[in-house]
């Protein structure tokens, strides 16, 4: 199981084949991460400021076409998916919880 953080109006603005985000064509890979713990330390860094809706995908490695490289520091390795996620992919997703201040604090079943 990978989880990638996304606002919801990026992935709704996605085509319906496949989902592209920035990073793939900056950076060549898709940043996710490996469990939920990680996912909302990422949503609380790198998306406090964000607003709206943010997203969890949970994906099935199994069902992505494009090649997953386990990649990182030290002392963790993420996830990167080396091109786009098909949305058959996709098995799960979830919404992020903020409190007042926008820290992520927990994961819940989008609706």
């Amino acid at each position: 199981m990978l989880m990638h953080v996304v606002p919801l109006d990026t992935w709704i603005a996605a085509p319906e084949a496949a989902y592209a985000p920035p990073s793939l064509a900056a950076e060549g890979f898709v940043h996710c991460s490996p469990d939920e713990q990680a996912a909302l330390a990422i949503a609380d860094a790198h998306y406090r400021d964000v607003p709206g809706t943010l997203l969890v995908l949970v994906l099935d490695e199994a069902r992505l076409s494009a090649e997953v490289r386990w990649e990182g520091g030290e002392d963790r390795l993420f996830p990167h998916v080396y091109g786009p996620i098909e949305r058959t992919a996709v098995t799960a997703v979830l919404e992020v919880r903020r409190d007042e201040d926008g820290r992520a604090r927990e994961l819940t079943p989008w609706v």
